[in-house]
């Protein structure tokens, strides 16, 4: 219902209705700036990502196929759009060694977080997923908080299966290490006793 709600939409604004655009934008403004702002981390930007996205996306509203889902073609605009902003800023991040992150520590640190209430471990979560470069935090928010599939990743990022598993797999343990040092020891020892 929602792709041919979207393609009546397209299809009016192709025919020369530019208010039908405004549908869409209403529809994927809080899509498209989540997403901007998970990636920089800035409201300025995220908002100016965001303009730029609905701009671009009408500019070429011409070339959307309707081979993926509208959304999913606004996703891969935004994603660009971030890109390019990320590489003007040249933002640098210390990567923490990830390879030094064992099986047991995974589990014992989940098991930990299982154990702290469900508010404060949105925050903490939160918290540390604002640590993880712009590339490993997008991608696990598409994946976690999107729920967009595989393909829809692939399709938004233009990275292989094979690479976005690998991103996937070390956003994952990158974020690990952040809240092995970020969540507090006392916390830590406390649940994981119980």
């Amino acid at each position: 219902m929602t792709i041919k709600n979207d393609q009546t939409y397209i299809d009016k604004v192709l025919k020369g209705d530019s208010n039908a655009y405004a549908f869409l934008v209403e529809k994927y403004k809080v899509m498209v700036y989540s997403l901007a702002y998970k990636m920089l981390v800035n409201r300025e930007e995220a908002e100016e990502v965001s303009q730029d996205t609905f701009i671009k996306a009408f500019k070429n509203l011409s070339k959307f196929e309707g081979k993926s889902k509208f959304s999913t073609w606004l996703y891969k605009i935004a994603y660009r759009s971030c890109l390019d902003t990320i590489k003007k800023n040249s933002a640098k991040y210390n990567i923490t060694d990830i390879n030094e992150i064992t099986t047991n520590q995974i589990e014992e640190t989940e098991t930990v977080l299982d154990g702290i209430e469900r508010k404060e471990r949105a925050e903490i979560m939160n918290q540390c997923l604002l640590k993880l470069p712009e590339d490993e935090r997008s991608v696990l928010w598409l994946f976690y908080f999107k729920e967009l599939s595989l393909k829809e990743i692939i399709e938004v990022t233009s990275l292989s299966e094979a690479n976005v598993k690998v991103k996937l797999h070390r956003a994952r343990k990158h974020l690990l290490t952040i809240v092995q040092k970020n969540v507090e020891p006392e916390i830590i020892n406390h649940y994981g006793r119980k």
